[in-house]
């Protein structure tokens, strides 16, 4: 009997991947054969390894990605040195696209491309004793009527515990130089009566949280309205993800999102730059106009939005990168996601390399170094931003009181001012407590901002003390005294940073 191991390493236990399933999905004669076995990347390799050999495999597939890639490299190093006849296939995004920066010549095949179809074609071979010469298998794009969907596959655990990823179409028509997406031909959608009905099977199960990986879920608006009446049909509680272009919204969908209830709908919204010359640099369509009244609409909603921002674009300032975070600030109060950016291999960002004087690491996550508007320290500084940003910010603990920070000048200049002071006093941006994180910002409000102490600690009372079962912290009990909780039920994720 042949055995067959699906596998990755998903960045996060609570994640799951719907690649796997596909590949699942598609196995034919062979699914009885195969067995999906997933991890995290912080699951010791040694120990991934045990759980994987357990099984006797013949063969192994292993999805890549950016965020494993460097484990992967681990793994296949031990799994070839202790079975050195099991045949490693490989797949993924890290791996369709050359030059390879990660060592993975210990991989018997590399799949290249949509491999729905082509790893069960691969596997047949070698289980019947004619593999392929080439090491290296190019694909082209399957017709997506011809792949079996994997939701099925799905276990109770996976709907109970962890997130539940769905497709309504892949692709993206946009050509936008740093993304792996602008590589794709076309946009491509799933038939949406089979899709829905599946969905409707998902829900039955008790799935209730539905995050959709389409790159412009708001590109068909027929399918987009189609996908808001199912969840609009169901009583809550639910949550549904989509990615969305910024640009368009026309009525019929406007209508069908203001329906949706409190903490119910999340749109990520790719924004990246909002300085046209910059987003011309990267072949990104911006228009303004749009952009700037489709997120006012928005923010009317009980939508939660999250934005997309990218420091280290061709040719993008610290000056520039201030200005679309200080206008989007002055649109929306949602989540605004600080990235750096990366160079994928196989996107066409790399035709700036000279001319902007683009340097970039070649260690995962291929994130850029200097350029010729940014500074080696420029770029450090900016990561430490980034990374208080989310702490202080996004991540809805301290959402009134730091707003203190800025509230007489512009966000990015007073913000960078407070990330500089509170790397200074911790010289750490991780394993940071909530409690020293509170205490630093009522110093950094009373010590430097010169505040009043008692408006300080009021405003920040109201925000750490919201949810259930908190206790005040000892920097704010002097101030507490006549302090009346309001507590709501804590919430997690997407909601926290609604209340």
């Amino acid at each position: 009997m042949q055995k067959i191991i699906l596998t990755t390493l998903n960045s996060k236990f609570t994640h799951t991947s719907i690649a796997l399933r596909y590949l699942y999905a598609n196995m034919a004669e062979l699914q009885e054969d195969t067995t999906i076995v997933e991890f995290s990347i912080n699951d010791a390799i040694q120990t991934t390894v045990e759980k994987i050999l357990v099984h006797n495999p013949t063969i192994i597939g292993i999805g890549v990605y950016i965020w494993n890639v460097s484990e992967v490299r681990e793994l296949l190093h031990l799994l070839k040195k202790i079975s050195p006849n099991t045949k490693i296939i490989l797949g993924g995004p890290e791996v369709s696209h050359e030059p390879f920066r990660v060592n993975l010549d210990g991989a018997d095949y590399i799949i290249q491309g949509e491999g729905d179809r082509a790893f069960y074609e691969l596997c047949h071979s070698i289980v019947d004793g004619n593999p392929p010469e080439d090491r290296i298998i190019k694909m082209s794009m399957p017709s997506l009527k011809n792949i079996e969907l994997p939701y099925k596959f799905y276990t109770d655990y996976d709907i109970k515990h962890r997130y539940i990823y769905v497709e309504a179409s892949r692709g993206c028509p946009f050509e936008c130089e740093f993304c792996l997406s602008s590589m794709d031909e076309k946009v491509r959608a799933f038939d949406i009566e089979v899709l829905l009905e599946e969905f409707e099977l998902l829900w039955q199960r008790g799935a209730r949280n539905f995050k959709f990986i389409d790159r412009t879920f708001n590109l068909n608006i027929k399918t987009a309205n189609r996908l808001l009446d199912f969840f609009l049909a169901k009583e809550e509680p639910y949550f549904a993800h989509f990615e969305v272009v910024p640009d368009h919204f026309p009525e019929s969908l406007k209508e069908k999102i203001a329906k949706f209830p409190h903490g119910a709908l999340q749109l990520e919204i790719g924004i990246q730059t909002l300085n046209p010359e910059i987003a011309n640099n990267i072949s990104r369509p911006l228009k303004l106009d749009k952009i700037q009244e489709n997120i006012g609409w928005l923010e009317q909603t009980n939508v939660h939005m999250h934005l997309d921002l990218i420091v280290g674009l061709p040719g993008e300032s610290l000056e520039s990168f201030g200005a679309n975070l200080d206008k989007l600030m002055s649109l929306s109060s949602c989540e605004i996601q600080i990235g750096i950016l990366k160079k994928l291999s196989g996107t066409y960002i790399n035709r700036h390399d000279i001319e902007c004087g683009m340097i970039y690491s070649d260690i995962p996550p291929y994130d850029v170094l200097q350029t010729s508007t940014l500074s080696f320290s420029d770029i450090q500084i900016m990561k430490r931003f980034s990374r208080f940003w989310d702490l202080m910010y996004n991540n809805g603990n301290f959402k009134r009181s730091v707003e203190l920070i800025w509230q007489d000048g512009s966000v990015f200049r007073e913000f960078y001012v407070f990330s500089a002071w509170i790397y200074a006093q911790t010289d750490a941006t991780y394993k940071i407590s909530l409690q020293r994180l509170g205490e630093l910002l009522f110093r950094y409000l009373c010590d430097v901002k010169n505040m009043e102490v008692e408006f300080v600690s009021k405003t920040m009372l109201d925000d750490m003390m919201k949810y259930q079962g908190r206790t005040i912290p000892l920097y704010l009990k002097p101030y507490s005294a006549e302090f009346i909780s309001n507590q709501k039920s804590k919430v997690s994720g997407f909601n926290k940073r609604q209340q």
